[in-house]
Protein backbone atom coordinates (compact mmCIF):
# COMPACT_ATOMS: atom_id res chain seq x y z
CA UNK A 1 0.00 0.00 0.00
CA UNK A 2 1.38 3.39 -0.97
CA UNK A 3 0.39 7.02 -1.35
CA UNK A 4 -1.66 8.13 -4.34
CA UNK A 5 -2.96 11.32 -5.92
CA UNK A 6 -6.28 11.93 -7.56
CA UNK A 7 -6.33 13.18 -11.13
CA UNK A 8 -7.35 16.62 -9.86
CA UNK A 9 -4.33 16.80 -7.52
CA UNK A 10 -1.96 15.51 -10.19
CA UNK A 11 -3.14 18.12 -12.72
CA UNK A 12 -2.69 20.94 -10.18
CA UNK A 13 0.78 19.72 -9.19
CA UNK A 14 1.74 19.36 -12.85
CA UNK A 15 0.70 22.95 -13.58
CA UNK A 16 2.70 24.19 -10.57
CA UNK A 17 5.76 22.16 -11.63
CA UNK A 18 5.51 23.41 -15.22
CA UNK A 19 5.71 26.99 -13.96
CA UNK A 20 9.02 26.14 -12.22
CA UNK A 21 10.65 25.20 -15.57
CA UNK A 22 12.70 22.37 -14.02
CA UNK A 23 11.91 19.00 -15.61
CA UNK A 24 13.60 17.12 -12.72
CA UNK A 25 11.20 18.38 -10.03
CA UNK A 26 9.03 15.99 -8.11
CA UNK A 27 6.50 16.68 -5.37
CA UNK A 28 7.76 15.61 -1.95
CA UNK A 29 5.15 14.99 0.73
CA UNK A 30 6.35 14.55 4.29
CA UNK A 31 5.21 14.37 7.88
CA UNK A 32 6.97 16.32 10.62
CA UNK A 33 6.40 16.79 14.32
CA UNK A 34 4.35 19.83 15.25
CA UNK A 35 0.99 21.35 14.55
CA UNK A 36 -1.99 21.37 16.87
CA UNK A 37 -2.48 17.61 16.71
CA UNK A 38 1.11 16.38 17.00
CA UNK A 39 2.12 15.81 13.36
CA UNK A 40 1.71 18.01 10.32
CA UNK A 41 1.87 17.46 6.59
CA UNK A 42 4.29 19.27 4.34
CA UNK A 43 4.76 19.63 0.60
CA UNK A 44 7.77 20.85 -1.34
CA UNK A 45 9.24 20.46 -4.80
CA UNK A 46 12.49 18.50 -4.86
CA UNK A 47 14.85 17.34 -7.59
CA UNK A 48 16.94 15.18 -5.22
CA UNK A 49 15.71 11.59 -4.97
CA UNK A 50 17.29 9.81 -2.01
CA UNK A 51 17.97 6.06 -1.92
CA UNK A 52 15.43 5.65 0.89
CA UNK A 53 12.63 7.57 -0.87
CA UNK A 54 9.58 5.84 -2.23
CA UNK A 55 8.78 7.19 -5.69
CA UNK A 56 5.14 6.95 -6.74
CA UNK A 57 3.69 8.18 -10.00
CA UNK A 58 0.06 9.20 -10.37
CA UNK A 59 -1.28 10.45 -13.68
CA UNK A 60 2.29 11.11 -14.86
CA UNK A 61 3.27 13.17 -11.80
CA UNK A 62 6.10 11.84 -9.60
CA UNK A 63 5.66 11.93 -5.83
CA UNK A 64 8.48 11.37 -3.30
CA UNK A 65 7.92 10.12 0.24
CA UNK A 66 10.70 9.47 2.77
CA UNK A 67 10.55 6.23 4.78
CA UNK A 68 9.48 7.76 8.13
CA UNK A 69 6.68 9.69 6.44
CA UNK A 70 5.59 6.65 4.42
CA UNK A 71 4.93 4.77 7.66
CA UNK A 72 2.35 7.44 8.58
CA UNK A 73 1.01 7.98 5.06
CA UNK A 74 0.48 4.41 3.77
CA UNK A 75 -2.84 4.22 2.00
CA UNK A 76 -3.30 8.00 1.92
CA UNK A 77 -4.76 9.86 -1.03
CA UNK A 78 -3.86 13.43 -1.96
CA UNK A 79 -6.74 15.30 -3.58
CA UNK A 80 -7.15 18.88 -4.80
CA UNK A 81 -10.53 20.47 -4.16
CA UNK A 82 -12.13 23.73 -5.14
CA UNK A 83 -15.06 25.06 -3.12
CA UNK A 84 -16.66 28.32 -2.07
CA UNK A 85 -14.04 28.53 0.70
CA UNK A 86 -11.19 28.37 -1.83
CA UNK A 87 -8.78 25.82 -3.23
CA UNK A 88 -6.71 23.35 -1.22
CA UNK A 89 -4.91 20.04 -1.24
CA UNK A 90 -6.68 17.53 0.99
CA UNK A 91 -4.98 14.45 2.41
CA UNK A 92 -7.25 11.53 3.20
CA UNK A 93 -5.16 9.50 5.64
CA UNK A 94 -6.48 6.17 6.95
CA UNK A 95 -3.71 6.22 9.61
CA UNK A 96 -5.00 9.42 11.25
CA UNK A 97 -7.10 8.98 14.35
CA UNK A 98 -8.13 12.64 14.22
CA UNK A 99 -7.25 15.91 12.53
CA UNK A 100 -7.13 19.40 13.98
CA UNK A 101 -9.59 22.18 13.26
CA UNK A 102 -7.21 23.98 10.91
CA UNK A 103 -6.88 20.79 8.86
CA UNK A 104 -3.09 20.84 8.56
CA UNK A 105 -2.14 18.39 11.28
CA UNK A 106 -3.22 15.01 12.60
CA UNK A 107 -2.91 12.57 15.45
CA UNK A 108 -2.04 9.00 14.45
CA UNK A 109 -4.50 6.30 15.44
CA UNK A 110 -3.23 4.48 18.55
CA UNK A 111 -4.05 1.08 17.13
CA UNK A 112 -2.18 1.65 13.88
CA UNK A 113 -5.43 1.53 11.95
CA UNK A 114 -7.11 4.88 11.60
CA UNK A 115 -10.74 5.72 11.30
CA UNK A 116 -10.55 5.47 7.50
CA UNK A 117 -12.10 8.85 6.87
CA UNK A 118 -9.83 11.42 8.55
CA UNK A 119 -8.81 14.11 6.09
CA UNK A 120 -6.64 17.19 6.40
CA UNK A 121 -6.50 20.24 4.15
CA UNK A 122 -3.28 21.86 3.13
Amino acid sequence: MSVSMTESAAMKVKSLMDSEENKDLKLRIFVSGGGCSGFEYGFTFDDDVKDTDTVVESFGVPLLVDQMSMDMLKGSEVDYQTSLQGESFVIKNPNAGSTCGCGKSFTPADTGAGCGHAAAEY
